[in-house]
């Protein structure tokens, strides 16, 4: 086929000569012009501009041997009765090569400008391609660029199982069913040019035949390519080109495409792996400093409980001292309190951890909310003593399909929040009401409120409103995932005439 296509730019170039030596037969055979051997510069330019510099350089010698056969006396030999004939000849022939290569030499340059106008759009494209999406895509979109830009009937991007993995395949489906074939090997690997001095300017490489004995012999081997994909001396993967039957192999233009195009593609994969080390070494510090927070908040709070447990029991032991009823139920209401603030605290550290390590399941069913409020509002009234805990539900909300546990849960956080913030002898309001497709509870109280400015990160793991309080800054924390894992929100406002007001929403179903 490459055969062809240059015989065909030198016939054409002939033909062209033909053509300017059947005009001036016609119209030497009418008239006398001076200098109409000129004419065959024409054709002599054509060649150069549309068919290079070979087939211009054939046109002007072609060019010189038909006028001086057919138009310069005596005709039909290659002699020249006149010196003045022959020295006019030979000025056209030198004028005929030499305007013949000058317009070979700028098509040339036109084209070579246009080729690398071409190769900076699709390197262009490339780094775009790679840099604003995600790498399968990314590696994707260049593959199909590649294909339509080359020609091709098929791109293949493997990368090594070191680095993020990723396979793309794009082209025609017979293409695809070879680029996956194990038995097919790309027998032609590009090399990469051999190292010259600085201000050298980018070479092509060169492809390297590869045989191997066991090789199964296919139609598709001279057309498959492969391309390392490397960053330094550390392999990344491979691009595998299929060409199509019959095409021309690659020009030095697009060798030098395929190549930069290779190093992109190798430098995103690099991207891709330093990015993953890097959300990993990200994931470690905040899971390190998530430990140390977590350490720090509970090494004074799970020991305070404690050493109240402690002193309680031991004073109860004590055989020496005659404690009296009161004083004895005094120190056991007291070691009730601090157990079930210990109870409390391992519940919130027990489910952040669940939450943390992505094991928080939901075990959904229909329960009905005011049960849940109630619930909670029994429980936590002894606890409460100080405070008036308020139940206000609205009649006939609907079912919710939640985790019962995990609602008692987020229910008893908020309560045992506002208990901890409000003033002695205020109330906790707890509400429900129906809020268009959801279910809306409130829990209510008139403590010192919760700044606008930390109104969300009040619900991040450790933030706590007043340092001085005791706890460790999960119980909102806790809520608020168990809340999203629901599909439901949860947030904070100020209280119209004082106070806090903790809300949140569960979805109504069916």
């Amino acid at each position: 086929m490459t055969r062809w296509v240059a015989a065909s730019r030198y016939v054409g170039a002939l033909a062209g000569v033909g053509a300017v030596t059947l005009f001036i037969g016609l119209v030497l055979g009418r008239t006398q012009i001076a200098n109409i051997s000129m004419l065959y510069l024409a054709a002599v330019l054509g060649a150069a501009v549309y068919l290079g510099r070979g087939p211009a350089i054939l046109a002007a010698l072609a060019s010189f041997v038909s006028f001086n056969w057919f138009f310069v006396e005596p005709t039909h030999h290659i002699t020249v009765a006149r010196p003045t004939d022959l020295f006019s000849l030979l000025l056209f022939l030198l004028t005929a090569v030499v305007t013949g290569q000058l317009a070979a030499a700028q098509r040339e340059r036109a084209q070579d400008a246009r080729e690398r106008e071409r190769e900076a759009r699709v390197l262009y494209d490339v780094v775009r391609l790679t840099l604003d999406h995600p790498l399968d895509e990314g590696m994707r979109a260049v593959a199909e660029q590649l294909v339509r830009e080359l020609r091709l009937d098929g791109v293949a991007i493997q990368t090594d199982g070191a680095g993020p993995a990723a396979r793309v395949l794009v082209g025609s489906p017979e293409a695809r069913a070879t680029l996956q074939d194990p038995k097919t090997l790309a027998r032609h690997i590009r090399g990469t040019p051999a190292a010259g001095p600085a201000s050298r300017s980018a070479a092509p490489g060169r492809w390297v035949r590869v045989v191997q004995p066991a090789i199964r012999r296919s139609g598709v081997e001279h057309r498959l390519l492969r391309v390392p994909l490397t960053t330094g001396h550390e392999p990344r993967g491979s691009l595998l080109l299929l060409r199509r039957s019959g095409t021309v192999p690659f020009t030095p233009h697009e060798d030098r495409l395929v190549s930069a195009t290779a190093a992109q593609l190798a430098l995103a994969l690099e991207r891709a792996e330093l990015r993953r080390t890097a959300t990993d070494s990200e994931v470690l510090r905040r899971a390190d400093e998530a430990k140390r927070s977590l350490l720090h908040a509970v090494s004074h709070d799970l020991r305070t409980p404690l050493s109240s447990i402690i002193a309680g029991a031991t004073s109860l032991q004590q055989r020496d001292v005659a404690w009296t009823e009161p004083e004895r139920d005094e120190f056991l209401a007291n070691i009730a309190a601090e157990a079930r603030r210990l109870d409390r605290l391992v519940a919130n550290l027990l489910n952040f951890s669940r939450i943390e390590s992505g094991l928080l399941e939901a075990t959904k069913d229909w329960h009905d909310i005011a049960s849940i409020i109630d619930d909670v509002a029994v429980r936590l009234r002894a606890r409460g003593a100080m405070h008036r805990i308020i139940v206000d539900v609205e009649g006939d909300l609907p079912p919710v399909e939640v985790d019962y546990v995990e609602i008692e849960e987020v229910l008893t956080n908020l309560v045992e929040n506002a208990i901890k913030y409000a003033p002695a002898e205020s109330e906790v309001l707890i509400r429900a009401s129906r809020a268009a497709d959801a279910v809306r509870i409130e829990v209510l109280d008139r403590g010192p409120g919760v700044p606008t400015a930390s109104a969300t990160r009040i619900f991040e793991p450790f933030e706590r409103g007043d340092a001085a309080r005791p706890g460790t800054g999960l119980g909102l924390a806790v809520a608020k995932r168990f809340v999203e894992a629901h599909g439901g929100r949860i947030w904070s406002e100020q209280r119209a005439g004082g106070g806090s007001a903790f809300i949140f929403t569960l979805p109504v179903t069916g």
